[in-house]
Formats: C-alpha cells, structure tokens, sequence
C-alpha cells in the first residue's frame, strides 16, 4: 500500500509540473545543439523583419550557456512550485506565448540597437507576475511580499541595472528591459484572468472575490 501510495504521489507531482519539464527538455536539447542551433533560433532583429518568424518565440528556449540555461530552468520550477496550481496548463502556455511577443515586440520597437539576445528570464518575470497577482486576487497574502519584491527588482534595474553579480551568473550580459516587457505581459495577462474569473462568478450570481 505504501508503494501504491508513493507511486500515485509521484505521478502528481509529475503531473503538476509536466509544462515545466517538458520547456526544460526543448531548452536542453537546443543547448546540446551548440552555437549554430543557437544562432539560428536566437531573437535577431534583421532576420525577424525579414521573415523569419519563429525567431519571436525561439528566442526564450536558446542561451548563453549551460550555467544561463540552469540558472533559468531553477527559476522556472521554483516559479512553478509557488504559482503553478493558480492556472491550468493551457492558461499558461498563452502567459508563456504573450510574454514571448511582448518581448520580442518591445526589443523591437523601443530598444532597435539591440541585435541579437537569448533567455527565458524575461519569460519568468512574465509568469511571475501573473501567478502572484492571481495568488493575492485568490487571497493568499504571503505573495504580496513576493510582488513587492519583484516591483522593487524591476525598479532597481531601470535604475541601475542588472542586479549585482547577475551578468556573472548568467556568463553575459543582461537585458533587463527584457524582464520589464516580460513582466509588462505578466500584469496583463493577470488582468484578463482576473477580469474572466470575475465575469464568471458575477453570471453565476457569485461574489468575484470567493
């Protein structure tokens, strides 16, 4: 019986964070392509303006390196440890889709000297924000602390930039108006959940906030 339950706990727990893991492969098997498979998903300003479309998404699974691509993968499942259970995995996928265009869209538009740049951390912020806002409108209030503390690190990085020692950690530079696009995304997908849930409950003749 004991295995019988441990076994059933383990298919939860995978269960739970299949989208996580399933992200982790893509981004590993596109790391063990090397440079060339990097170069050719990257986002890249000129190739995206001449077609190559899949650049806008690609760019989020590609790294600098190995230590880049764990550091953002230990992100994502801590991200997901915290916040998974506020969405089911197709109300995800679309928070992933629309941080990825809000990005690559906002490198587009207000950051043009930017030619090439690879990661998920912009991603991450968007997820972020919208699991801690969904969190605080379901009435959990430890993630309040969370939110201010991911405004007070978006804030500090518009200020001053990178956080210390991040560029090390990472092995490059980092793009911090990517983490701002990305939680920009994040607070609006947050908004439309909101927005949705609070619809609902009202045709259902409910409190919103119940």
């Amino acid at each position: 019986m004991n295995n019988e339950n441990q076994q059933e706990k383990t298919r939860t727990i995978l269960a739970f964070f299949m989208l996580p893991i399933i992200i982790a492969l893509i981004a590993t098997l596109a790391a063990l392509g090397g440079e060339r498979v990097t170069i050719w998903l990257r986002y890249d300003r000129e190739g995206i303006l001449h077609g190559e479309i899949w650049r806008v998404f690609t760019a989020h699974i590609v790294h600098l390196g190995w230590q880049h691509l764990l550091m953002n993968l230990a992100g994502l499942f801590l991200i997901w440890a915290l916040f998974g259970r506020m969405l089911g995995n197709r109300a995800w996928i679309m928070v992933l889709l629309l941080s990825a265009i809000a990005i690559t869209l906002g490198l587009m538009f207000f950051n043009i000297h930017i030619r090439w740049y690879v990661g998920l951390s912009g991603v991450l912020h968007g997820l972020f924000l919208t699991g801690a806002l969904l969190a605080i409108y379901a009435g959990y209030r430890a993630e309040i602390l969370l939110l201010v503390f991911i405004i007070g690190k978006l804030a500090w990085e518009q200020h001053n930039g990178p956080l210390p020692g991040s560029a090390a950690m990472a092995g490059g530079n980092v793009l911090v108006d990517a983490h701002l696009y990305g939680a920009i995304a994040g607070v609006l997908a947050a908004m439309y959940f909101i927005a949705r849930k609070g619809l609902r409950a009202k045709s259902r003749g409910q409190n919103p906030g119940s």
